[in-house]
């Protein structure tokens, strides 16, 4: 798919002329200056204050529209807040549930399914010496204070935390950023049951820094998650790679881990559309910074564009394709200096390069700005902004809330439901295949609970299409591993994908194929073969890795029945194979 996306990238560029450069460097001006977004008032979402941190958009009701968390964090504390979306456009704040109720010092928040129930449950990070909170959710967005567990006794400054699967056991676990006091990061192990185990040994649990934003992100696509951490006052940032079975190696060298800077925030998004994440760091005081990643840990910094060109007092960032053009765009909030600040605004040009945008409404508002994120309130295909304001000369600043307006640019939305891997599939990756502007273009997201310091985008994963009113080609890679194909996909929807869905599918036409129902299943399961299978033929079941866990011959049926248990098959994905001398008949098999 590279090869195919660089090959139409050089004869484009190949076949340009004098006059069609020009005509792109007058269109990617005007598009950098186009308006965008509208500033919204009439919201409570939008008139409400605090001296706010965090800003989440999640689904906590389970009715297709995403809601709002914006945590607050001052000295003595403060409610949080969450907004329920009413699905027309406006939100309702909530009063009574006990997540807006604690009134403590908070900073950063992540969202997801801790314990695989169908719904998405909360961790706000406290800082001054402070215990952090979690909060279950009970099924139609109220929640629950869980107050036992060392996840939630837990002494320190921490500032955010983010979930992510890194074991590969279908439960997600999670990393707590600290800034003060021993400033040892805190991983917690989840046990399956909605408890966690602190990981007390290695590197990413023992080092000191002034962290201030974890990502669990697979910087290698090597189908595992990876711990980058920001760091504060002039510390390098840290890359701890996932080598499997729980264990983690500190990479120390290259040009992303000897940057040495105030970072506040790393957000990671494949920017120029190459098929691996990249990433940037904004940071505080100083120029911020934008790296490609080249693989296998190789990053370049990229030193000529705007993006990395402009004195910042920069503490939070979020990607999104903001104008669905095919290629995701950066929004970066300034906080913390003498006066009240503007925000910066960039518009990707497609090229790997930037321009940046002054003239927005996302740029017109001056305060001090802190976490942001985007994400598609009232589903009409383009994502919009909420960004929380600190308090600014002891008065608490209302949020700023932006709607995106629509143009003629077409879009594809994808929520992703994970049956052996976890529930809000974390970590997998979409990656969508689409004609745009006559270029074959690729574009891959990947699920993750934490964008940016103090932001949570949608975790739909949302592609804008330009004109490509079909999607050729969309594979979802699942966070353990299982791969699904779907082709001929039509634009302009909210479609959503279960693991596990397309496995199993019997088609009658074809004599060897095999059907194998439940699936996922729990432990017993049904293969019905095709007409010309015969006695000699065997069933072989492997692992991803190939390794062979059960073999045996069908016999004269036409169906047989199987207690996986019987051979201590575990959770996880299975090749199910029909061999036939020299013919083999796959499916895969999930097991709950």
């Amino acid at each position: 798919m590279l090869l195919e996306h660089f090959l139409s990238l050089y004869h484009k560029v190949k076949a340009m002329k004098k006059t069609v450069i020009t005509s792109i460097i007058i269109g990617a001006f005007s598009s950098a200056n186009a308006q965008y977004f509208t500033k919204v008032f009439n919201s409570p979402l939008a008139s409400d204050s605090g001296d706010s941190r965090s800003v989440n958009w999640i689904d906590v009701n389970n009715d297709g529209f995403v809601d709002c968390f914006i945590s607050n964090g001052p000295f003595g504390g403060q409610n949080n807040q969450l907004y329920i979306n009413n699905g027309t456009g406006n939100f309702t704040k909530v009063l009574n549930d006990t997540i807006v109720k604690d009134g403590d010092p908070s900073d950063g928040a992540t969202f997801a399914d801790i314990d695989n129930d169908g719904d998405v449950d909360a961790f706000v990070a406290n800082w001054y010496n402070v215990n952090n909170l979690m909060y279950a959710n009970e099924g139609s967005g109220n929640f629950t204070k869980v107050g036992t567990g060392i996840q939630v006794n837990d002494l320190g400054y921490s500032e955010t935390a983010s979930w992510g699967d890194y074991d590969k056991d279908g439960f997600v676990d999670l990393y707590v950023c600290n800034s003060a006091g021993a400033r040892k990061n805190f991983l917690y192990h989840s046990n399956g049951n909605g408890t966690f185990t602190k990981i007390t040994a290695g590197t990413i649990a023992n080092d000191q820094f002034f962290s201030r934003c974890a990502n669990w992100v697979d910087i290698d696509s090597d189908g595992d998650l990876d711990m980058f951490v920001s760091n504060e006052n002039n510390n390098n940032e840290n890359i701890y790679r996932n080598d499997g079975g729980g264990t983690f190696l500190k990479l120390t060298t290259g040009p992303l881990l000897t940057n040495g800077d105030s970072t506040m925030s790393g957000s990671w998004a494949d920017y120029d559309n190459d098929g691996d994440l990249d990433v940037f760091l904004a940071n505080d005081r100083s120029y911020n910074a934008l790296f490609r990643n080249d693989g296998n840990f190789v990053f370049t910094k990229m030193i000529s564009d705007t993006v990395s060109r402009t004195r910042s007092n920069s503490f939070s960032s979020a990607w999104s394709d903001v104008d669905n053009d095919g290629d995701q765009d950066l929004f970066v909030t300034n906080s913390f200096a003498a006066t009240q600040l503007l925000n910066y605004f960039y518009i990707n040009n497609g090229d790997g390069t930037f321009s940046r945008n002054s003239t927005d409404a996302i740029v017109a508002d001056s305060s001090w700005s802190y976490g942001c994120a985007f994400g598609d309130y009232d589903n009409d295909g383009f994502e919009d902004l909420v960004v929380a304001t600190c308090r600014y000369n002891n008065i608490d600043r209302p949020h700023f809330m932006y709607h995106n307006n629509s143009n003629s640019n077409n879009w594809c939305t994808f929520t992703l439901t994970g049956t052996v891997s976890n529930r809000s599939a974390i970590g997998a990756r979409v990656y969508v295949k689409a004609i745009i502007n006559g270029n074959t273009v690729w574009q891959m997201r990947e699920l993750s609970a934490q964008s940016s310091y103090c932001g949570q985008n949608d975790m739909r994963a949302h592609f804008g299409l330009g004109d490509a009113t079909q999607i050729d080609s969309v594979k979802v890679v699942w966070p353990l591993g299982l791969t699904e194909y779907y082709t001929n996909v039509s634009s302009n929807q909210f479609a959503t994908y279960v693991e596990g869905a397309t496995i199993g599918i019997f088609e009658k036409n074809k004599k060897e194929r095999i059907h194998i129902y439940p699936n996922p299943s729990d432990g017993m399961i049904i293969i019905k073969m095709g007409k010309d299978f015969t006695a000699n033929d065997k069933v072989v079941i492997t692992s991803t890795d190939g390794k062979v866990v059960a073999e045996f011959h069908t016999g004269n049926v036409k169906q047989i029945s199987i207690d996986t248990k019987k051979y201590n098959l575990k959770t996880g994905v299975y090749n199910v194979m029909i061999v036939r001398g020299n013919s083999v008949t796959t499916e895969k098999l999930i097991l709950k």
